[in-house]
């Protein structure tokens, strides 16, 4: 099979007519036989994508040749030799990535960005307080040294958390950090709303500080997890050591994986008091069919793991 390019992008931009922009990128998709989920709002552009070089040329091309979108789209460039998705969808949102506030203006609020090279000289002055804004299973896996985790169940819940730790005492210089850096950009602008005096924010978030930063001078402990096949990387972002539990969609690592509460495609530690014996029994006959499909070399909708679990606005 030929080698598929698998894109990441996003870009806070006012994006003009994203219903008129949502039907030209469905034409495309359907002409270049592209697979993946791209969404769309006023606020700007989401999503991961995956086709031929070709393909994914076009769409770029087509989202740089609209009213509102520059050099400013973030894209990162991954590649494959079998799809990670098994469809293609446009969809209009009111945010691309959900946090509650669509009339938000990222672009004129957002804080500073931060180049990886820098990031370490930054969080390692006292007087930044440094946080996390990604959500608590993923944090459970890893973060950075020292950095506040908010505990988040949902991206919803962090404006309501971040008025609270304001609230809590003086905060005058705040350094965000997140996966691919869509979730951490919009946490800024709303730091920067709620008149936090400095705010940063990691460029390229977690994976390009993983990918750009040498491990001997790494602040990172742990693990990222990432919302595509591999469920977790490391330094250079070498495949990591956990999978995904298909019972609650959450981490598992190997300690996990030796508890007797495990069983592969059905159940975890973290989810195993939280499933009915019907539940179990139905997670165990999907595991059932995918091995089957295996077997015959076959796709079943329950082989991706980015299909599982994947959404764009998680970056």
């Amino acid at each position: 099979m030929a080698r598929l390019v698998i894109a990441a992008l996003y870009q806070f931009v006012p994006l003009v007519d994203p219903a008129a922009l949502a039907i030209r990128l469905k034409s495309l998709g359907r002409q270049f036989g592209l697979k993946g989920t791209l969404l769309l709002a006023t606020e700007g552009i989401n999503g991961t994508i995956a086709g031929s070089p070709l393909a994914v040329d076009a769409i770029i091309a087509a989202l740089r040749a609209w009213s509102g979108v520059d050099d400013g789209l973030s894209l990162k460039l991954a590649f494959d030799h079998s799809p990670p998705f098994h469809r293609f969808k446009v969809q209009v949102k009111a945010e691309i990535v959900t946090m509650g506030l669509p009339g938000l203006d990222i672009g004129a609020t957002r804080g500073t960005y931060v180049e990886p090279g820098d990031w370490n000289r930054l969080i390692n002055d006292p007087s930044v307080i440094v946080i996390d804004t990604r959500n608590d299973y993923e944090v459970s896996i890893g973060s950075f040294a020292g950095a506040e985790n908010p505990g988040l169940n949902s991206f919803r819940s962090f404006p309501t958390w971040l008025e609270n730790r304001l609230a809590s005492g003086s905060v005058d210089r705040v350094a965000m950090f997140c996966t691919g850096g869509i979730r951490c950009e919009k946490a800024t602008a709303w730091a920067r709303h709620l008149r936090v005096r400095e705010v940063y924010h990691l460029k390229g978030g977690i994976l390009k500080y993983l990918e750009d930063t040498p491990e001997e001078h790494s602040l990172w402990r742990g693990e990222c997890f990432v919302f595509d096949e591999r469920v977790s990387v490391g330094h250079r972002l070498e495949k990591g050591a956990y999978t995904l539990c298909r019972g609650c969609r959450r981490p598992v690592g190997p300690a996990e994986r030796a508890s007797s509460q495990y069983e592969e495609g059905v159940s975890c530690p973290h989810c195993h008091n939280e499933t009915s014996p019907v539940q179990k029994a139905r997670f165990a006959e999907r595991r059932r069919q995918v091995e089957l499909a295996e077997s015959k070399s076959d796709c079943h909708i329950g082989m991706s793991q980015s299909q599982a679990h994947h959404t764009p606005e998680k970056s």
